[in-house]
């Protein structure tokens, strides 16, 4: 039955450059289950954090972005021969037992996470990861809205207020509040980052009894982002 496996030799674009990405599915009802912090839970974080951790070190992308439930991956090699079934599947399964593996709490059902994949032009990879992060930002704007909303409101009466102000009226009615945006750590505003970065690791030569250093690339988790641009990813070695 073989060719009924009509998608299984379907490839990625030779040349592209490719990006994966990975949501968590239904993760409101998990946080709320687990009684996460809201609008951001520093253990929330840090789970898929080591989560991102772990793939950089299974399969050594190029560059993972992450925000909320979303993890951005982008390959700098292309495993599996570039199948996309295998792909999707693969990542999707492995970060779903590394989060579940981190998590260390006892969960009412299995999670999931959706993988699609994303084939981009070098330019286009950087408009991409610029999307990402306007999207980590509308998110932030947004949670701290609704959460600080509706310590007075109803759902119903948040859902109003969020309908009709833009962005610049939500931030005043946090300022209002005691709550400066600008002010907030910069993962919550613009996501995290977790890459390889080269190091100076001294060491010792008993051959010639004398101290030697010698550059290794370490994984780093960026929480200061910048704005992205193509020198940012210039400046990370990922173009």
């Amino acid at each position: 039955m073989r060719e009924c496996e009509i998608f299984s030799n379907l490839k990625v674009p030779c040349g592209s450059k490719i990006v994966i990405r990975i949501d968590g599915r239904t993760f409101s009802k998990l946080s709320h289950d687990l009684k996460f912090k809201k609008p951001y839970d520093d253990e929330f974080r840090d789970i898929m954090v080591k989560t991102g951790k772990d793939f950089l070190k299974e399969f050594s992308p190029a560059f993972i972005y992450t925000f909320s439930d979303e993890i951005n991956i982008l390959l700098s090699e292309i495993p599996f021969g570039g199948r996309i079934e295998k792909l999707d599947s693969v990542f999707a399964s492995f970060i779903t037992g590394s989060f579940t593996k981190n998590l260390l709490k006892p969960i009412k059902k299995p999670i999931s996470f959706d993988s699609r994949v994303i084939p981009l032009s070098e330019k286009g990879m950087v408009e991409y990861f610029k999307e990402r992060q306007d999207e980590a930002w509308r998110n932030c704007i947004n949670g701290y809205a609704y959460w600080t909303l509706r310590t007075d409101h109803t759902k119903k009466e948040t859902m109003e207020v969020l309908r009709k102000k833009k962005s610049s009226g939500l931030h005043d009615v946090l300022f209002e509040r005691g709550i400066n945006l600008a002010e907030l750590p910069a993962w919550q505003r613009r996501g995290i980052g977790i890459y390889k970065k080269e190091v100076t690791v001294e060491g010792y030569n008993p051959v010639k009894d004398e101290k030697v250093r010698s550059i290794r690339k370490k994984i780093f988790v960026d929480e200061n982002l910048p704005i992205f641009n193509a020198e940012f990813f210039r400046e990370k070695l990922i173009l």
